[in-house]
């Protein structure tokens, strides 16, 4: 029988378990209620899809749309939001969203991004050499890595950072700031955005910014909204994405302190280190939401055309029906016979275009941290650490110790 959900226990109140540990909830709805409904932040209700392959066919089905600009639609958050921009690669549907995926594609390859690495490693070096025995690892390292690296690749001045951080904080809130701060945040963002590419077409450069200005298909060019949201997306992510993963990473290797041991013995494993820690911790909760185009049928259940539902990611990543044994945190999971590939860069034509430049920059945090800092533990008993809330859900604060 089917189990009935009230708004009480829906997300957002579905909170994680113990130190950031997998919502309960997540399995109780697998069972009994796959697709049932959940409140979003904005108080309205929509399915919340938690089993794997339900997020995989609502992510790669054609009758999933990403424009929820309709009137009248569920909102992810009240006011204005990421969903509201008709310029950003995330909202546009095919024929749109091919052309400018391909457009961009060739910039965010594996192979195009793999020079960056040496400089990132030497920022995450660099950073960790000039480090005290005791230090907050969120704000000295997981904030300040992320910042230094998005800076450095797209030209932008590093005295910018701290301004991206309160935008960044401002629009990503859910509970903290009314509906007027949120547009604020998001306002002054794109405008900074804009200003930055008007300058570097005023004087071309070899940043990231003039390569994304440059890019074409057969003749084709981004449009100059398109230019300034992918300049305003690849900061966004960059810093509070990135910073979350490095900080819950972090975490989450040292409170499996035998598992941090083994990095340490062996830094190579820092790759197959950041596919666990994307499985087990990240990205930010969810997939953005979907509106049905026409009636459906999904694994779980038939979907109704203007249905609008949400794919919980991270559900879908702890799914015991993909990933045996998924509340363990194994970091040579992904190293030989790997299971279902994660979901958290998400799946289908929206697949994070800049995946290959993330695992670059996680990859080189982790191999940094083993090798410099080896005997680090935590300064705190681990229940003494405190999250945030908002759309991102990480450490506040991670006092460590080498000592």
């Amino acid at each position: 029988m089917t189990e009935v959900f009230d708004a009480e226990r829906d997300w957002p109140r579905i909170v994680p378990g113990p130190l950031g540990t997998p919502p309960p909830e997540w399995d109780r709805r697998r069972e009994h209620g796959p697709l049932a409904p959940a409140a979003m932040p904005s108080g309205d209700r929509v399915p919340l899809a938690v089993r794997y392959e339900d997020v995989r066919a609502l992510l790669a089905s054609p009758a999933c749309s990403r424009n929820l600009r309709l009137p009248g639609l569920p909102r992810f958050v009240t006011g204005i939001g990421i969903d509201d921009d008709p310029d950003s690669l995330v909202n546009q549907d095919p024929p749109e969203h091919t052309r400018f995926r391909r457009i961009l594609q060739g910039t965010f390859t594996p192979r195009a991004v793999e020079p960056w690495r040496e400089r990132v490693a030497k920022i995450a070096d660099d950073l960790l050499d000039g480090l005290d025995p005791e230090f907050d690892l969120v704000e000295a390292y997981a904030v300040q890595l992320p910042g230094l690296v998005i800076c450095a690749l797209l030209g932008v001045p590093i005295e910018m950072y701290g301004q991206f951080r309160t935008w960044t904080d401002m629009f990503l809130s859910t509970s903290n700031l009314n509906e007027q701060d949120r547009h604020r945040g998001y306002t002054e963002f794109m405008a900074y955005a804009a200003e930055l590419v008007a300058e570097h077409r005023a004087a071309p450069g070899k940043d990231l910014i003039d390569h994304l200005i440059a890019a074409r298909d057969e003749g084709d060019r981004l449009t100059e909204g398109e230019l300034v949201n992918t300049v305003f997306s690849l900061i966004t992510a960059g810093h509070e994405t990135t910073t979350s993963m490095i900080a819950r990473g972090a975490f989450r290797l040292l409170v499996h302190p035998a598992q941090w041991a083994d990095l340490v013995a062996d830094p190579s494993l820092a790759q197959t280190a950041v596919e666990e820690i994307l499985r087990y911790d990240g990205p930010p909760a969810s997939a953005f939401m979907r509106r049905v185009t026409r009636d459906t049928d999904f694994p779980s259940a038939p979907l109704p055309a203007g249905t609008v539902v949400m794919p919980d990611l991270n559900a879908a990543n702890h799914d015991p029906a993909a990933f045996p044994d998924p509340a363990s945190f194994d970091l040579r999971r992904f190293a030989d016979h790997p299971p279902h590939p994660h979901v958290a860069f998400g799946y289908g034509n929206h697949r994070c275009l800049a995946a290959a430049l993330a695992r670059i920059e996680l990859t080189e945090a982790f191999r940094a941290l083993a090798l410099h800092r080896p005997t680090l533990h935590l300064a705190v008993p681990p229940e003494d650490i405190p999250w945030t809330d908002g759309l991102t859900y990480r450490p506040r604060a991670l006092p460590v110790t080498t000592t």
